[in-house]
């Protein structure tokens, strides 16, 4: 068994806790979107499942949730939705040159400053607990009782 990050560094955990869970301007049903698809993105399947009972509590579709996978090809996304979707993927998968400024140009048309600034520290967060949780595994569903995701459904 892998240490817990929480016994361990609780000072600094509690911290990057108080980071995270600040909700920011971003609608809650698009930073569920984003969590599962930066949580797909970086294989961490306890936060791919946490996330997806979330947003099914939340009430989306289970087709939606289906299609984040491929959302550049599905026509289920608001463009709102999908600028989000892309400007998650590209702050996710830094290359060499950063991110493209058309990308952060496609990013500020669909959102304010405040609204982009907050989304992106939603992207941040969210890297931030997968990596944590691949260090550190937990099993997907372990802490469903704790979080309320048994409403969901989803067992």
């Amino acid at each position: 068994m892998r240490l817990n990050p929480n016994a361990v560094s609780p000072a600094a955990y509690k911290a990057y806790l108080n980071f995270a869970l600040t909700p920011g301007t971003v609608e809650a049903g698009l930073r569920d979107l984003v969590n599962i698809r930066v949580s797909q993105i970086n294989g961490c399947a306890f936060c791919l499942d946490m996330h997806i009972k979330e947003a099914t509590i939340r009430g989306e579709r289970a087709l939606r949730l289906h299609h984040l996978a491929i959302w550049h090809e599905s026509q289920l996304f608001s463009p709102r939705e999908r600028a989000a979707l892309r400007w998650a993927e590209r702050v996710t998968r830094l290359g060499e040159g950063g991110i493209a400024d058309e990308d952060y140009e496609a990013a500020r048309a669909a959102f304010t400053e405040q609204e982009l600034s907050d989304l992106t520290m939603a992207v941040v967060a969210i890297n931030g607990w997968n990596r944590l949780n691949i260090a550190f595994p937990k099993p997907p569903g372990s802490l469903d009782a704790m979080f309320g995701l048994e409403k969901a459904g989803l067992r």
